[in-house]
């Protein structure tokens, strides 16, 4: 089992990321946050879980040991898969799954892209049993990298808002349901949090309607 990688950075997609160990270059599937964090040719270490299929061999990324345990129990979840476990892992952090769970509160994970009311009923059911295994503590956001406050002339946007409306439109949002779900959590995360700000916007879109 491949649990941790240590590298640089190749490329960066809104998706995933290639970290080059020893000369190889790996596919490792992350979180959009995680995936802005990161730079082209920065040293970086990834939490990793492999997931084997019959016909692939797929490893998804984490900036935290913490999160990379709970991607784990999250799939032993009927019906939850690796993509929809790491989506809740980009919306909802250990903490904050942790909070939803003994509230009871189904709205934390309907907020979650993919996950409606009978998978979220699900979720709190089978995770109530399994809340000892998880991580224990929050989870520090991911540095952003420096990216600057600067605000683009056109949109009033910080810089790093517009790069959060970039990676929503990489996952297959539409360009102005992207820039509104942006302006509307505009002032509850610092302006320069990217991490904060994708969370924030992805929990505004999932949890639309």
């Amino acid at each position: 089992m491949i649990t941790l990688l240590h590298g640089y950075v190749h490329s960066i997609r809104p998706d995933s990321v290639t970290l080059v160990t020893q000369g190889v270059g790996r596919k490792v599937l992350v979180s959009p946050a995680l995936a802005l964090s990161l730079r082209h040719g920065q040293e970086t270490e990834l939490h990793t879980f492999l997931v084997v299929r019959e016909d692939s061999l797929t490893l998804f990324g984490f900036g935290s040991e913490d999160e990379r345990d709970l991607f784990e129990v999250l799939q032993t979840i009927s019906g939850i898969g690796p993509k929809l476990a790491l989506a809740i892992t980009a919306v909802l952090s250990p903490a904050e799954l942790r909070r939803a769970v003994r509230a009871e509160d189904d709205k934390a994970f309907i907020a979650v892209p993919g996950i409606g009311k009978k998978v979220a009923a699900r979720l709190l059911l089978e995770l109530a049993g399994k809340l000892d295994s998880l991580p224990g503590g929050d989870l520090p956001v991911a540095a952003s990298g420096g990216t600057p406050v600067a605000e683009e002339p056109e949109t009033g946007r910080s810089a790093a808002a517009s790069q959060v409306v970039e990676a929503l439109e990489g996952l297959g949002w539409k360009t102005s349901d992207a820039e509104k779900a942006v302006d509307a959590i505009s002032g509850s995360v610092a302006e320069d949090d990217v991490s904060g700000l994708l969370r924030a916007a992805l929990k505004h879109l999932g949890g639309r309607g």
